[in-house]
């Protein structure tokens, strides 16, 4: 089985960054695609950004030019680099692993973004 561990959340001001990280049991060098999503209260879950396994890399509009998603093969991990924070990114953060017939998520970290 692989579990996802996520770490970094917590609380921010507006303009503020935090890095998130993902910690897997496998090697991700082999696996699909990874991938963070956050669900705030009241709403949907939704994607915020995801990577292949050769490396492209994909955003939501919302956070775009601001967030940055990496691994590290090495440490077994996928990062997230949350730069210029906003209010309305406040959500739990999901970390989310997929190959082909299979999909695997984290427990969740809380980025809460306040003045």
């Amino acid at each position: 089985q692989v579990q996802l561990v996520e770490s970094g959340g917590g609380l921010v001001q507006p303009g503020g960054s935090l890095r998130l990280s993902c910690a897997t049991s496998t090697d991700i060098s082999k696996i699909n695609l990874m991938a963070w999503y956050r669900q705030a209260p009241g709403k949907q879950r939704e994607l915020v950004a995801a990577i292949t396994s050769g490396g492209t890399t994909n955003y939501a509009d919302s956070v775009k030019g601001r967030f940055t998603i990496s691994n590290d093969n090495a440490k077994k991990s996928v990062n997230l680099q949350m730069n210029s924070l906003k209010p309305e990114d406040t959500a739990v953060y999901y970390c989310y692993l997929h190959r082909p017939g299979l999909g695997y998520w984290g427990q969740g970290t809380q980025v809460t973004v306040s003045s």
